[in-house]
């Protein structure tokens, strides 16, 4: 006999599977929200550098100021 026929009954090696099997699609999740997380900064970040471009030569360095007055 070998040793993966001596573990014991067929529960523990169900259970190890369910977790195997759950924890795969806690990562795969954590994953696909890590990439939107990422996806979603860059798009803030390239909507910023458009912004500042398109934005009057009165522009944000220059916001304190008006507020102030």
């Amino acid at each position: 006999m070998t040793a993966e026929e001596m573990s014991g009954p067929p529960g523990p090696k169900a259970l190890r599977l369910l977790y195997f099997v759950g924890a795969g699609f806690i990562c795969t999740a954590a994953i696909n929200k890590w990439r939107e997380l990422e996806r979603k900064s860059l798009q803030q970040q390239q909507q910023q550098q458009h912004g500042l471009k398109d934005q009057s030569p009165r522009g944000p360095a220059n916001a304190v100021p008006k507020a102030i007055d």
